[in-house]
């Protein structure tokens, strides 16, 4: 493991309550390495009501976001605050079941730090899943939206403040965030499956509210398909620290103004164990594929 202290390694600013993030996440991530049987290759971060996959894992280790030093704890509903280490059909994997998000009051730093612990274990792809609204009026509740790109509405970057080069450069491009390759055989995978999946725009929000009509008819007008409130910090940081990237929103509600009914946290977590199966099913199929283009 890379030294905090690494001769050569750079950083912009001379902060030192950001110069110990790497120090932090460097930290957890030996502490994981130390309780789990495999390297993992390919990192999964499973949304609202998506966490159940990490029960498919072969040969298991579960820790607690609680034991990991430095990890923030989660609090949303349909969260479960593990992460569990194991395989997928060989594939060694990490997957987060549930994650931390703006609106509980964390910063953005806090929100990405399990994306650096990530970086700092040496796994090279991650794999977002999120619940979303449906922006897109040919957008159905329960299909599955590969995102292209997205659109950050949360007010704030996870890069802003001083730049420590050992985790990536101080401007990161992000003319593709979603690798192209990995888009491809997500939407090969999903129809060869019989699943309803496309390619779609993500708007992230910062929550808790849901959005007004209105707002959805602005998304919509600035080419959003689906809106959430997770995924673009953590995307920005992947990228920031060069992980290879793929993510799925789950289309768990039509957003507001679409249908005559409100929404309700509930309806995301009934709609998301509904397609839970044909998910794992994806995911299973997917992830072999992915990590063959990382050998």
């Amino acid at each position: 493991m890379t030294n905090s202290n690494a001769k050569g390694a750079k950083v912009t600013s001379t902060s030192t309550a950001f110069q110990d993030e790497f120090a932090r996440a460097s930290e957890a991530a030996e502490f994981i390495r130390q309780k789990i049987k495999v390297q993992p290759k390919i990192a999964l971060v499973l949304g609202s009501g998506l966490g159940g996959f990490a029960d498919e894992l072969q040969d298991a280790t579960v820790i607690p976001y609680a034991q990991i030093p430095h990890f923030p704890a989660t609090s949303a509903e349909g969260h479960a605050g593990n992460l569990v280490v194991g395989k997928v059909d060989d594939v060694p994997v990490a997957a987060m079941q549930g994650r931390v998000h703006y609106y509980e009051g964390h910063s953005l730093l806090r929100v990405t730090f399990p994306v650096r612990v990530f970086s700092r274990l040496g796994i090279k792809a991650a794999f977002f899943t999120n619940a979303a609204g449906g922006v897109n009026l040919q957008l159905e509740q329960g299909c599955l939206v590969v995102l292209k790109d997205h659109i950050n509405l949360q007010g704030s970057n996870p890069l802003i403040g001083p730049n420590d080069d050992r985790f990536g450069p101080r401007f990161s491009d992000m003319s593709e965030a979603y690798a192209k390759d990995f888009r491809a055989l997500a939407l090969k995978e999903g129809k060869r499956h019989g699943i309803t999946i496309c390619e779609g725009v993500y708007a992230a929000v910062s929550g808790p509210s849901y959005e007004t009509p209105a707002e959805i008819r602005y998304l919509r007008t600035i080419g959003a398909d689906t809106v959430g409130m997770s995924t673009v910090p953590e995307v920005i940081v992947a990228r920031h620290c060069g992980i290879k990237v793929l993510a799925i929103s789950c289309v768990t509600n039509m957003a507001a103004g679409i249908l005559n009914q409100p929404i309700t946290h509930a309806e995301v977590l009934e709609t998301g164990a509904r397609v839970r199966g044909q998910f794992v099913a994806l995911l299973k199929s997917l992830i072999p594929r992915m990590a063959e283009t990382l050998s």
